[in-house]
């Protein structure tokens, strides 16, 4: 399924990257440097394989339901870890786009921030979706009491 990101292939590409930030360096910083790579992307690759993406930062909120590896009060890496989460049709598109000389120098900028280099890691996206509507959630409980066993 591919309804959460509008015009997502179903074969698309994700790719993350992973920002640890320099102790000299703000979340400000990153979010300049960020948004001058983004404009980049968009106006140079959006008719060549660029879908969309999205930046988060870490909170540093850990959620202790959702864990196995004990419980954590606040992850140390809040406020200085961000993902850089981009779709595109293709791994080749999103490969090309980085080769371009327009997105190598803003490139470099963003690593400049970055203790712990970067690694980009490309995913085959397996499923995706939103939040059922009130209709459709309240129909769905009632399939599962019906028909669950």
């Amino acid at each position: 399924m591919s309804g959460l990101i509008p015009n997502f292939p179903l074969d698309g590409v994700v790719t993350i990257n992973r920002v640890i930030l320099k102790p000299e360096y703000t979340v400000e910083d990153l979010e300049e440097r960020v948004a001058m790579l983004c404009e980049n992307v968009k106006t140079y690759h959006s008719d060549t394989g660029f879908i969309g993406g999205f930046v988060a930062l870490n909170s540093g909120a850990v959620s202790n339901e959702g864990s196995t590896i004990g419980q954590a009060v606040e992850n140390p890496l809040k406020g200085k870890e961000a993902l850089i989460i981009t779709f595109w049709k293709s791994f080749e598109d999103h490969e090309r786009s980085h080769r371009s000389d327009t997105f190598q120098p803003l490139f470099r900028e963003v690593l400049a921030l970055c203790e712990n280099g970067n690694e980009e890691i490309a995913y085959e996206m397996l499923w995706s979706g939103t939040a059922y509507d009130p209709e459709a959630a309240k129909a769905a409980r009632e399939a599962k009491e019906k028909y669950a066993a």
